[in-house]
């Protein structure tokens, strides 16, 4: 294992003889489109401008991948480079590296949109942005180019899993009453939350949690229609992150540390907030603010 790791090391100070001040930058803005902030943009704009029923499909099937990353990297714990050697770092991280949690929701996220295009120069575009962003992470020395190669691996092996079981899972859900929905949609992710209970998680399943409740209560009672004119799809996009990011940054100044009491519990309901906010709280806004029409 030291061998590889070493080899490792050795790769990405080779990469890293062509570094610069402004290839560092490019790589930089390449390795956000894995960041937790990004696909606070991205999945939004999915659900609330492009399909709904895309959004909300990659939203679950992203915080299952990302609980099960957090769950690994805390079973192998795995240094980064920069532990083993503090010259490679060019960006910051924090936690385990193994397995990369930007390479697996990368594979997730743009090979799902891709295959919902069903159009070959999308996936040739997926495909360039899943490499670059997961060599990103090799070039600012935050991971070991095995770390990136098994979350490429875990990522597609968990969407060719998704493909295969979602539409069964999907109609059993649709045939359950809808208190049992909402059930199934807190027990779950309270319960995978208490088997592996940090704050990663505590925060993935609240919001898995929300979005849960919040789609099973939309499909009920809120019939989100995103067609319209491009000006109605931006107003919904604009009102609806401003709040998504008052709460997230409202989260961040509440509970800015690990140390209070009931920290995780309060993670939890923050992200929840969240979820819920997206799946029900804006589409009912937009409702009434006009900017969907009633009927889908």
């Amino acid at each position: 294992m030291e061998a590889l790791l070493q080899w490792g090391i050795d790769l990405i100070l080779a990469i890293q003889q062509i570094h610069g001040p402004a290839l560092d930058s490019i790589f930089r803005a390449i390795t956000f489109m894995g960041e937790e902030e990004f696909y606070l943009l991205l999945l939004p704009l999915l659900f609330w401008c492009i399909d709904s029923r895309l959004g909300a499909c990659l939203a679950i099937l992203l915080l299952f991948s990302s609980y099960l990353n957090a769950d690994l990297k805390d079973l192998f714990q795995q240094p980064r480079p920069f532990n083993f050697n503090p010259n490679v770092q060019l960006a910051y991280a924090e936690g385990f590296g193994l397995p990369s949690g930007h390479a697996q929701s990368s594979m997730i996220a743009w090979a799902t949109i891709a295959t919902w295009t069903r159009k070959t120069w999308f996936w040739v575009a997926a495909i360039v942005l899943i490499v670059l962003i997961g060599f990103s992470r090799v070039y600012l020395g935050v991971h070991f180019p095995t770390d990136v190669l098994v979350g490429w691996s875990i990522g597609a092996a968990l969407l060719g899993l998704y493909l295969a079981l979602q539409p069964k899972i999907g109609n059993r859900l649709a045939q359950l009453s809808l208190c049992l929905q909402i059930l199934l949609a807190l027990a779950i992710p309270i319960v995978l939350f208490l088997i592996h209970p940090v704050a990663d998680t505590a925060a993935i399943m609240g919001a898995l949690a929300g979005v849960g409740v919040g789609l099973t209560l939309r499909h009920q009672y809120i019939s989100l229609n995103i067609s319209g004119t491009w000006w109605h799809c931006a107003l919904r996009f604009l009102i609806g992150i401003a709040v998504v990011f008052a709460l997230y940054l409202g989260l961040k100044w509440l509970f800015p540390s690990d140390g209070l009491v009931f920290y995780h519990a309060l993670l939890f309901l923050g992200y929840g907030i969240i979820g819920l906010w997206v799946s029900l709280g804006a589409p009912w806004l937009f409702r009434i603010l006009r900017l969907a029409p009633k009927t889908e």
